[in-house]
């Protein structure tokens, strides 16, 4: 049974920074692409950063360009979202995205940046 488990978020001041981790379980990690994504209140559900199955080929969204940096290990399953200078318009819901046979989401960690 394949299982994303997102942890990290949490409330911080504008400028500070956080570290999502996506614990993965249930497939070949190593085999998948995993992407993270992000839902504000009100708002449609945007793709943030993807990295691929060899760590490599990774993508960003252009509003977070130079600010996100997406990693994964795997020798543990891990994947991760390092975010730095937070600004108030990345408050939201962080979930994780593997697509196998059929698409999975976590549950999602929530990051509130506000002073």
């Amino acid at each position: 049974q394949v299982q994303l488990v997102e942890s990290g978020g949490g409330l911080v001041q504008p400028g500070g920074s956080l570290r999502l981790t996506c614990t993965a379980s249930g497939f070949t990690f190593s085999s998948y692409r995993l992407t993270w994504y992000r839902q504000a209140p009100g708002k449609e559900r945007e793709l943030v950063a993807s990295i691929g199955s060899a760590a490599d080929n990774t993508h960003y969204a252009d509003s977070v360009k130079d600010r996100f940096t997406i990693s994964r290990d795997n020798a543990k399953n891990p994947v991760y979202l390092q975010i730095n200078t937070l600004k108030p318009e990345d408050t939201a819901v962080y979930l994780c995205n593997v697509v196998t046979y059929i698409q999975y989401w976590g549950k999602g960690t929530l990051v509130t940046v506000s002073s």
